[in-house]
């Protein structure tokens, strides 16, 4: 009787052994399947986040292509016949009298200013011209170009050391300024515009501001968030960080942080010369 009673208990002990044993698999089991399914899920928006990286790059690529295009136009084509069309008025203006010669020369006048607008404007959007003077001397012309214009007051503010950024990135960065001023033009009622560049050690900020009549930024499923999501997709880009700042009534603020590891980067002289 004994005998058998240790038998029993050998039986259950040697049962909850398995039954342990089993439990133990099916939850190694699973958390290795958990793992597994959270990898591939993480391997896949990886997969998904690199594809629209670089489908961004490419369209802002052929974008400034385009814009490259569209400089090189206005830039040799549109105002070499606005010259030929000023010389042509001038050799008029000297079969006329003095009252047809001041029209023609109020004319040539006009004609002579539209030339210098569409240079100016031509530089605006060239590549080739922004990689030359740099990001605050592009900034500095073009706030000119505009307050002339009299469409909007800009004012740039800078602080710091002005330090190289790379061209690429100060390209885009220049291409988000663009983007947030035909924001304030277009959707912000704006009357006011201003940029604040802040240069310190291994580190950049870009403010623009704007004293239009603002917005709800959790709200934005129209057309006026198109432009504000480029701002943002643009920046990540770069490395850069976005923060933007808005009620109804009380204008708008876009900060870009630059990554101060990416600014490191740069300086050691490894950075490529793609966007991102």
């Amino acid at each position: 009787m004994l005998f058998k009673d240790e038998e029993v208990i050998l039986i259950l002990i040697a049962g909850t052994a398995m039954l342990m044993l089993l439990g133990v698999f099916i939850v190694s089991f699973l958390l290795i399947y958990q793992r597994k399914q959270n990898k591939n899920l993480f391997e896949k928006e990886q997969l998904k986040s690199s594809f629209q990286q670089e489908l961004l790059k490419t369209r802002m690529e052929i974008q400034e292509e385009t814009l490259n295009t569209v400089s090189r136009e206005l830039h040799d084509n549109i105002t070499q016949v606005l010259s030929f069309v000023k010389l042509n008025l001038g050799v008029l203006g000297k079969t006329l009298d003095s009252s047809g010669q001041a029209k023609i020369n109020d004319n040539r006048e006009l004609i002579a200013q539209s030339i210098s607008d569409l240079r100016n404007l031509s530089k605006s959007i060239s590549f080739e011209h922004i990689s030359a003077i740099g990001l605050v001397k592009t900034l500095e012309m073009e706030a000119e170009r505009i307050n002339r214009s009299g469409i909007i007051n800009i004012t740039l503010q800078i602080a710091g050391d002005v330090f190289a950024l790379g061209e690429q990135r100060e390209l885009v960065l220049f291409r988000i300024f663009q983007e947030a001023l035909n924001n304030a033009l277009k959707y912000a009622q704006a009357a006011n515009f201003k940029i604040s560049l802040y240069y310190k050690a291994q580190m950049f900020n870009l403010t623009v501001e704007d004293d239009g009549i603002g917005f709800d930024p959790r709200s934005l499923k129209d057309k006026s968030g198109s432009g504000l999501r480029n701002i943002t997709n643009r920046a990540s880009l770069i490395g850069a960080e976005t923060a933007i700042n808005s009620s109804p009534g009380n204008g708008c603020s876009i900060k870009l942080s630059l990554n101060p590891l990416e600014l490191q980067t740069y300086a050691n002289g490894t950075h490529s010369n793609s966007p991102g």
